[in-house]
C-alpha cells in the first residue's frame, strides 16, 4: 500500500467511523457552517473547562472529505488547551492552503496528514475546512462571549 492509498484509507475510516459525532449538551458555543459550493454542512458545539477544550461534538452532511476532516479535528482538540487548539487550526489551515507540497507534521497532525493529498485540489479544501472553520468561530465565540452563543456561519465560494 502506498501512501496516497494509506491517506485515503485514513479518511474513510473516519468518514464510515466519526468520532464525537453527534450533538452533546451542555455547550458553551455553537456554529453553523455551510459551504454554499457543495452543500456540506456541519453544527458543532463546544465545551470548555477553564481554558481546555473539554469536548466537540457536531452533526453534519456532506462529503466524505467534510465529515472526515471534522472527526480527525475532534481527535486533535479535545483535551487541549485553547491556545493548542488553535496552533492545530492554522497548521491544518496552513497545510491545506500547501496545494499539497507542505510537509506536514504527523505528530501534531496526527491523522490529519491524510488531508495533504486534499490540498492539491482547490475545489475539495473548503470541504476539508469546513469543521476546523467551525471550530475556530466557536473559539472566538467562547472568548468574546463567556456563557455560551451561537452563530451561523457560511463559507464563501
Amino acid at each position: 500500500m502506498d501512501v496516497e492509498e494509506m491517506y485515503q484509507e485514513i479518511i474513510l475510516d473516519h468518514y464510515r467511523q466519526k468520532h464525537h459525532s453527534g450533538l452533546r449538551e451542555p455547550f458553551d458555543a455553537q456554529v453553523v457552517q455551510v459551504n454554499p459550493s457543495c452543500g456540506d454542512e456541519v453544527m458543532l458545539r463546544v465545551t470548555l473547562d477553564g481554558d481546555t477544550v473539554k469536548d466537540v461534538s457536531y452533526d453534519g452532511v456532506g462529503c466524505s472529505i467534510s465529515q472526515a476532516a471534522t472527526s480527525v479535528m475532534t481527535d486533535l482538540v479535545i483535551g487541549k488547551s485553547v491556545e493548542n487548539a488553535r496552533e492545530r487550526y492554522a497548521e491544518f489551515h496552513e497545510m491545506m492552503h500547501s496545494k499539497g507540497r507542505m510537509e506536514p507534521n504527523e505528530e501534531t497532525l496526527e491523522d490529519g496528514i491524510a488531508f495533504v493529498g486534499v490540498a492539491k485540489f482547490v475545489n475539495r479544501v473548503k470541504c476539508a475546512l469546513l469543521g476546523w472553520e467551525a471550530l475556530r468561530e466557536a473559539l472566538d465565540q467562547t472568548a468574546a462571549e463567556p456563557g455560551g452563543a451561537t452563530a451561523t456561519m457560511t463559507q464563501e465560494k
